[in-house]
Protein backbone atom coordinates (compact mmCIF):
# COMPACT_ATOMS: atom_id res chain seq x y z
CA UNK A 1 0.00 0.00 0.00
CA UNK A 2 1.34 3.43 -0.97
CA UNK A 3 1.07 6.43 1.34
CA UNK A 4 1.27 10.11 0.42
CA UNK A 5 2.49 11.54 3.73
CA UNK A 6 4.41 8.72 5.42
CA UNK A 7 6.99 6.08 4.53
CA UNK A 8 6.45 2.49 5.67
CA UNK A 9 9.03 -0.27 5.65
CA UNK A 10 9.56 -3.57 7.43
CA UNK A 11 12.87 -5.29 8.10
CA UNK A 12 14.10 -7.78 10.69
CA UNK A 13 10.72 -7.87 12.47
CA UNK A 14 10.66 -4.07 12.90
CA UNK A 15 8.26 -1.75 11.05
CA UNK A 16 9.58 1.79 10.56
CA UNK A 17 6.97 4.51 10.04
CA UNK A 18 8.42 7.86 8.93
CA UNK A 19 6.39 11.05 8.93
CA UNK A 20 7.17 12.43 5.48
CA UNK A 21 6.22 16.09 5.12
CA UNK A 22 9.74 17.50 5.56
CA UNK A 23 8.88 20.74 3.73
CA UNK A 24 6.66 21.69 6.72
CA UNK A 25 8.73 19.88 9.37
CA UNK A 26 6.26 16.96 9.35
CA UNK A 27 3.39 19.09 10.63
CA UNK A 28 0.33 16.97 11.41
CA UNK A 29 -2.41 17.27 8.82
CA UNK A 30 -5.61 15.23 8.77
CA UNK A 31 -4.19 13.18 5.88
CA UNK A 32 -0.95 12.48 7.73
CA UNK A 33 -2.72 11.39 10.91
CA UNK A 34 -5.11 9.18 8.96
CA UNK A 35 -2.24 7.49 7.13
CA UNK A 36 -0.13 7.25 10.29
CA UNK A 37 -2.82 5.41 12.19
CA UNK A 38 -3.60 3.18 9.25
CA UNK A 39 0.09 2.22 9.20
CA UNK A 40 0.14 1.66 12.97
CA UNK A 41 -2.84 -0.69 12.70
CA UNK A 42 -1.23 -2.41 9.71
CA UNK A 43 1.96 -3.03 11.67
CA UNK A 44 -0.04 -4.13 14.69
CA UNK A 45 -1.84 -6.79 12.63
CA UNK A 46 1.24 -8.04 10.74
CA UNK A 47 2.56 -11.27 12.30
CA UNK A 48 6.00 -10.54 10.85
CA UNK A 49 6.24 -7.26 12.78
CA UNK A 50 7.21 -7.45 16.43
CA UNK A 51 8.02 -3.78 17.15
CA UNK A 52 7.33 -0.40 15.53
CA UNK A 53 9.67 2.59 15.16
CA UNK A 54 8.13 6.03 14.59
CA UNK A 55 10.35 8.84 13.28
CA UNK A 56 10.35 11.90 11.01
CA UNK A 57 11.97 12.80 7.70
CA UNK A 58 14.36 15.73 7.46
CA UNK A 59 15.18 18.07 10.33
CA UNK A 60 12.13 17.38 12.49
CA UNK A 61 10.36 14.52 14.19
CA UNK A 62 7.18 16.58 14.05
CA UNK A 63 6.56 20.32 14.44
CA UNK A 64 3.01 19.86 15.75
CA UNK A 65 -0.39 20.35 14.19
CA UNK A 66 -0.45 22.20 10.88
CA UNK A 67 -1.90 25.54 11.96
CA UNK A 68 -3.01 26.64 8.50
CA UNK A 69 -4.75 23.31 7.88
CA UNK A 70 -6.54 23.45 11.25
CA UNK A 71 -7.86 26.95 10.64
CA UNK A 72 -8.91 26.18 7.08
CA UNK A 73 -10.73 22.99 8.02
CA UNK A 74 -13.21 24.26 10.58
CA UNK A 75 -12.83 27.98 11.20
CA UNK A 76 -11.47 27.51 14.70
CA UNK A 77 -10.32 31.10 15.27
CA UNK A 78 -12.32 32.17 18.36
CA UNK A 79 -12.64 35.69 16.98
CA UNK A 80 -14.41 34.54 13.84
CA UNK A 81 -17.55 32.65 14.98
CA UNK A 82 -20.08 32.24 17.76
CA UNK A 83 -18.35 30.91 20.90
CA UNK A 84 -20.67 27.89 21.16
CA UNK A 85 -19.73 26.77 17.64
CA UNK A 86 -16.01 27.26 18.23
CA UNK A 87 -16.06 25.40 21.56
CA UNK A 88 -18.04 22.53 20.03
CA UNK A 89 -15.66 22.14 17.10
CA UNK A 90 -12.60 22.27 19.33
CA UNK A 91 -14.10 19.76 21.76
CA UNK A 92 -14.63 17.21 18.98
CA UNK A 93 -11.20 17.85 17.51
CA UNK A 94 -9.34 17.66 20.83
CA UNK A 95 -11.07 14.45 21.90
CA UNK A 96 -10.10 12.92 18.53
CA UNK A 97 -6.47 13.91 19.06
CA UNK A 98 -6.41 12.23 22.47
CA UNK A 99 -8.10 9.13 21.05
CA UNK A 100 -5.22 8.87 18.56
CA UNK A 101 -2.75 8.73 21.43
CA UNK A 102 -4.81 6.09 23.23
CA UNK A 103 -4.71 3.96 20.09
CA UNK A 104 -0.92 3.66 20.45
CA UNK A 105 -1.42 2.17 23.92
CA UNK A 106 -3.94 -0.35 22.57
CA UNK A 107 -1.63 -1.74 19.89
CA UNK A 108 -0.36 -5.25 20.62
CA UNK A 109 3.22 -4.22 19.80
CA UNK A 110 5.45 -1.54 21.32
CA UNK A 111 5.99 1.75 19.50
CA UNK A 112 9.47 3.27 19.82
CA UNK A 113 9.67 6.98 19.03
CA UNK A 114 12.99 7.92 17.39
CA UNK A 115 13.00 11.69 17.86
CA UNK A 116 15.18 13.64 15.46
CA UNK A 117 15.40 17.44 15.54
CA UNK A 118 12.31 19.47 16.35
CA UNK A 119 9.59 17.79 18.44
CA UNK A 120 6.92 20.37 19.11
CA UNK A 121 3.27 20.66 20.06
CA UNK A 122 1.25 17.68 18.89
CA UNK A 123 4.47 15.97 17.83
CA UNK A 124 5.64 16.19 21.43
CA UNK A 125 2.35 14.55 22.47
CA UNK A 126 3.05 11.62 20.16
CA UNK A 127 6.57 11.25 21.57
CA UNK A 128 5.14 11.19 25.10
CA UNK A 129 2.51 8.59 24.15
CA UNK A 130 4.93 6.11 22.56
CA UNK A 131 5.97 3.15 24.71
CA UNK A 132 9.69 4.01 24.55
CA UNK A 133 11.39 7.18 23.29
CA UNK A 134 14.96 7.53 22.03
CA UNK A 135 16.19 11.02 21.13
CA UNK A 136 18.95 12.30 18.92
CA UNK A 137 21.36 14.61 20.73
CA UNK A 138 20.12 17.44 18.50
CA UNK A 139 16.45 16.98 19.45
CA UNK A 140 14.53 20.00 20.78
CA UNK A 141 11.20 19.68 22.60
CA UNK A 142 8.54 22.29 23.37
CA UNK A 143 4.89 23.23 23.45
CA UNK A 144 5.23 26.85 22.25
CA UNK A 145 1.54 26.95 21.32
CA UNK A 146 0.67 27.70 24.97
CA UNK A 147 1.99 31.20 24.32
CA UNK A 148 -1.08 31.95 22.18
CA UNK A 149 -3.63 30.47 24.64
CA UNK A 150 -3.54 26.81 23.74
CA UNK A 151 -3.39 23.57 25.67
CA UNK A 152 -0.77 21.31 27.15
CA UNK A 153 -1.28 17.60 27.87
CA UNK A 154 -1.77 15.71 31.11
CA UNK A 155 0.59 12.97 29.90
CA UNK A 156 3.53 15.29 30.57
CA UNK A 157 2.71 15.52 34.28
CA UNK A 158 1.77 11.84 34.48
CA UNK A 159 5.13 10.84 33.00
CA UNK A 160 7.52 13.43 34.43
CA UNK A 161 5.80 14.85 37.52
CA UNK A 162 3.95 18.09 37.92
CA UNK A 163 6.99 20.23 38.77
CA UNK A 164 8.75 19.38 35.51
CA UNK A 165 5.53 19.65 33.50
CA UNK A 166 4.68 23.06 34.95
CA UNK A 167 8.17 24.39 34.18
CA UNK A 168 7.59 23.93 30.44
CA UNK A 169 3.82 23.97 29.96
CA UNK A 170 3.51 27.34 31.71
CA UNK A 171 6.17 28.99 29.52
CA UNK A 172 6.27 27.09 26.24
CA UNK A 173 10.05 27.09 26.62
CA UNK A 174 12.19 24.76 24.53
CA UNK A 175 14.30 22.08 26.18
CA UNK A 176 17.05 19.95 24.72
CA UNK A 177 17.66 16.21 24.67
CA UNK A 178 19.79 16.26 27.83
CA UNK A 179 17.00 17.98 29.76
CA UNK A 180 14.45 15.59 28.25
CA UNK A 181 16.49 12.68 29.58
CA UNK A 182 16.89 14.30 33.00
CA UNK A 183 13.17 14.81 33.55
CA UNK A 184 12.09 11.49 32.01
CA UNK A 185 10.62 12.47 28.63
CA UNK A 186 13.05 10.12 26.86
CA UNK A 187 14.74 6.83 27.73
CA UNK A 188 18.03 7.42 25.95
CA UNK A 189 19.98 10.04 23.98
CA UNK A 190 22.23 9.00 21.10
CA UNK A 191 24.33 10.68 18.43
CA UNK A 192 22.26 11.86 15.42
CA UNK A 193 23.69 9.21 13.10
CA UNK A 194 22.90 6.48 15.61
CA UNK A 195 19.22 7.31 16.15
CA UNK A 196 17.51 4.89 13.75
CA UNK A 197 20.07 2.10 14.25
CA UNK A 198 19.60 2.36 18.02
CA UNK A 199 15.80 2.33 17.76
CA UNK A 200 15.83 -0.65 15.40
CA UNK A 201 18.29 -2.55 17.57
CA UNK A 202 15.94 -2.13 20.49
CA UNK A 203 13.04 -3.27 18.32
CA UNK A 204 14.95 -6.42 17.32
CA UNK A 205 15.80 -7.06 20.97
CA UNK A 206 12.11 -6.87 21.85
CA UNK A 207 11.40 -9.25 18.95
CA UNK A 208 13.40 -11.96 20.72
CA UNK A 209 10.84 -12.03 23.54
CA UNK A 210 7.73 -14.17 22.92
CA UNK A 211 5.01 -12.11 21.26
CA UNK A 212 2.42 -13.02 23.91
CA UNK A 213 4.76 -11.86 26.65
CA UNK A 214 5.40 -8.53 24.96
CA UNK A 215 1.71 -7.97 24.29
CA UNK A 216 0.62 -8.82 27.83
CA UNK A 217 3.38 -6.89 29.54
CA UNK A 218 2.69 -3.81 27.44
CA UNK A 219 -0.97 -4.17 28.45
CA UNK A 220 -0.06 -4.52 32.12
CA UNK A 221 1.76 -1.20 31.98
CA UNK A 222 -0.47 0.82 29.68
CA UNK A 223 -3.88 -0.52 30.66
CA UNK A 224 -2.80 -0.40 34.30
CA UNK A 225 -1.92 3.29 33.96
CA UNK A 226 -5.27 3.93 32.29
CA UNK A 227 -7.11 2.12 35.06
CA UNK A 228 -5.11 4.03 37.67
CA UNK A 229 -6.36 7.36 36.37
CA UNK A 230 -4.52 8.50 33.23
CA UNK A 231 -7.73 8.11 31.20
CA UNK A 232 -9.62 10.25 33.71
CA UNK A 233 -6.96 12.92 33.39
CA UNK A 234 -7.23 12.85 29.61
CA UNK A 235 -11.04 13.11 29.72
CA UNK A 236 -10.69 16.35 31.64
CA UNK A 237 -7.76 17.31 29.40
CA UNK A 238 -9.98 17.17 26.30
CA UNK A 239 -12.65 19.43 27.81
CA UNK A 240 -10.11 21.97 29.06
CA UNK A 241 -8.30 21.89 25.71
CA UNK A 242 -11.49 23.10 24.05
CA UNK A 243 -11.78 25.97 26.52
CA UNK A 244 -8.14 26.97 26.01
CA UNK A 245 -8.39 26.92 22.22
CA UNK A 246 -11.65 28.88 22.32
CA UNK A 247 -10.28 31.67 24.51
CA UNK A 248 -9.80 35.10 23.00
CA UNK A 249 -8.16 38.18 24.46
CA UNK A 250 -5.78 41.03 23.65
CA UNK A 251 -2.77 38.71 23.32
CA UNK A 252 -4.46 36.57 20.68
CA UNK A 253 -5.77 39.72 18.99
CA UNK A 254 -2.19 41.00 18.72
CA UNK A 255 -1.04 37.71 17.19
CA UNK A 256 -3.94 37.65 14.74
CA UNK A 257 -3.06 41.18 13.63
CA UNK A 258 0.55 40.11 13.04
CA UNK A 259 -0.64 37.15 10.98
CA UNK A 260 -3.03 39.25 8.92
CA UNK A 261 -0.21 41.65 8.11
CA UNK A 262 2.71 39.26 7.58
CA UNK A 263 1.41 35.68 7.44
CA UNK A 264 2.35 32.69 9.54
CA UNK A 265 6.02 33.65 9.86
CA UNK A 266 5.06 37.04 11.33
CA UNK A 267 2.59 35.31 13.68
CA UNK A 268 5.27 32.95 14.99
CA UNK A 269 7.76 35.79 15.36
CA UNK A 270 5.28 37.87 17.36
CA UNK A 271 4.52 34.87 19.54
CA UNK A 272 8.05 33.65 20.24
CA UNK A 273 10.48 36.60 20.00
CA UNK A 274 9.65 37.90 23.51
CA UNK A 275 10.80 34.53 24.90
CA UNK A 276 14.22 34.47 23.22
CA UNK A 277 16.84 33.48 24.04
CA UNK A 278 15.36 30.12 25.02
CA UNK A 279 16.81 28.24 28.02
CA UNK A 280 17.86 25.31 25.80
CA UNK A 281 18.14 24.45 22.13
CA UNK A 282 19.49 26.23 19.05
CA UNK A 283 18.16 29.64 20.11
CA UNK A 284 19.44 29.40 23.66
CA UNK A 285 21.82 31.76 25.36
CA UNK A 286 25.38 30.48 25.57
CA UNK A 287 27.18 29.78 28.86
CA UNK A 288 27.45 32.95 30.91
CA UNK A 289 25.06 34.96 28.75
Amino acid sequence: MDYATILYEVGDAVATITLNRPEVMNALSSDLERELHDALRRAGADPDVRAIVLTGAGRAFCSGYDMSAVEASNGTDPAARYPADVIGDWYERNQGELDHLREIWSLPKPVIAAVNGWCMGGGFWYALACDITIASADAVFAQPEVRMTSSSIFLFAALCGWKSANRYTLTGDHFDAAEALRIGVVNEVVAPGELLPAARRLGRRIAQVPAASVRLNKAITMQGLRAAGVDSGLLLNGALNAMAHSSYGPERERLNAAKAEGGLRAFLSARDEPFRPEPFGPRSAGPGE
